[in-house]
């Protein structure tokens, strides 16, 4: 296949979404501009069942690639999932069985479908390092071990936080990532793509490609989403604050709208397709002060939701989010929830999707977040009725018809 080299293209993907490029982004755009068709992969360890838009940045700078012609993988870690990344961790991770491990990775497969194309001429691929990693005898593990010091693996900041604390190490989140940067050795790649948190595993199969294959690896550390006012993650699964590559069309525009106004433009640049010249003329426009901010998020929002679910769902999202929330309707096609009658309103929440938690649900009856549509009027009792046929507003963006089971 022949190889795009063109010049603009190749600036967008490596000025876009980018913290740092190992070597450098100088040579890794020569040798982008060379012809040559690189080998280039994301590893990413199936540890859970759902991925959010935090984790798209990767998926999408990986597809851009592979629109210019370049072999790329997604590498899932089946094998390296056992053992539990340590990053970012100051406990060691629960380690999940075989079959938690291949439920996660056909649900992210399905999830990231909708972002790279696995089907077609040149088609991005699924490997999986079980296949060898899982062949490899104590001599192997030991000849691959000594080209490191526990010294270089100790400099990592999250086992420098555990010894601060007085915190185990174990032994397997030592092998972690010299396992997970034995990768890059067997596929033998050009580049990687990770978040920055991703630093320290990815420099290490640089340094095993070097010395294993006597090969040049570059990597890409990717932009991480983060509330500007904060500083905090913006996607953030243990607070229940995130986009879900899955979540149905309404609930990931509604979503998105919630999100900070100040965030626009990153996410354009980071969740979207949409090129940098025109997201260049949005950032302008949202500095008049006569264009409200509102409006530019609603296009973000259905940039996002048609990446995900096609256009007509996006704009199916898009009047739902209108008539709910500026005309002050409700959403069409209202999904029922059937309880049974004296049912928890707590409980019931939880099952329905609507909260993660009984103590989330009464934080939002608390905070006035939960309101009868009919009356208009803010719930107030921690545990309230569920009544026949009653439509109650959950948060910002999520509606709630009861029927009771007769």
């Amino acid at each position: 296949m022949k190889i795009n080299t063109n010049p603009q293209k190749i600036d967008e993907i490596l000025f876009r979404s980018v913290s740092e490029i190992f070597p450098s982004k100088d040579k890794l755009r020569k040798k982008l501009l060379s012809g040559d068709q690189l080998k280039i992969y994301i590893g990413a360890d199936p540890n859970g069942k759902q991925l959010h838009l935090g984790h798209s940045t990767n998926f999408i700078l990986l597809e851009k690639l592979r629109r210019l012609g370049h072999k790329v993988f997604v590498l899932f870690g089946d094998f390296t999932a056992r053992l539990g990344d340590p990053t970012d961790k100051l406990e060691p991770r629960k380690m999940l069985t075989r079959e938690e491990i291949e439920k996660n990775m056909k649900g992210w497969k399905s999830q990231i479908s909708n972002i790279l194309k696995f089907n077609g001429s040149n088609s991005a691929k699924i490997v999986k390092n079980n296949k060898w990693i899982s062949k490899m005898k104590m001599e192997d593990i030991i000849n691959l071990s000594s080209n490191f010091t526990v010294q270089q693996i100790i400099k990592r900041d999250i086992f420098k936080q555990r010894l601060k604390n007085e915190k185990d190490i174990y032994l397997n989140e030592f092998l972690y990532p010299i396992l997970q940067g034995y990768d890059s050795v067997v596929l033998d790649v050009d580049l990687e793509i990770g978040g920055t948190d991703q630093t320290f595993n990815m420099m290490i199969g640089r340094t095993l490609q070097k010395r294993y294959n006597n090969r040049e690896k570059f990597v890409i550390t990717t932009t991480l989403l983060e509330n500007p006012i904060t500083g905090k993650k913006l996607m953030n699964k243990s607070e229940g604050n995130y986009i879900g590559l899955n979540d149905n069309p309404k609930d990931m525009f509604g979503k998105t709208m919630a999100l900070p106004d100040k965030i626009i433009i990153q996410l354009f640049i980071d969740c979207t397709f949409i090129l940098l010249e025109e997201i260049k003329i949005i950032e302008e426009k949202l500095k008049l002060p006569y264009i409200n901010p509102r409006d530019q998020k609603m296009k973000l929002a259905f940039e996002i939701v048609k990446i995900y679910h096609g256009e007509k769902k996006a704009q199916e999202a898009q009047e739902d989010f209108i008539n709910a929330f500026q005309k002050g309707g409700l959403p069409k096609d209202l999904p029922k929830w059937l309880v049974v009658s004296g049912a928890n309103s707590s409980t019931e929440a939880v099952r329905a999707g609507l909260v993660d938690s009984n103590s989330k649900f009464r934080r939002l009856i608390k905070e006035g977040g939960v309101k009868d549509m009919e009356s208009g009027k803010k719930i107030t009792k921690i545990n309230f009725p569920l009544n026949e046929n009653k439509i109650y507003k959950v948060g910002k963006h999520k509606f709630w018809k009861v029927v009771i089971k007769k």
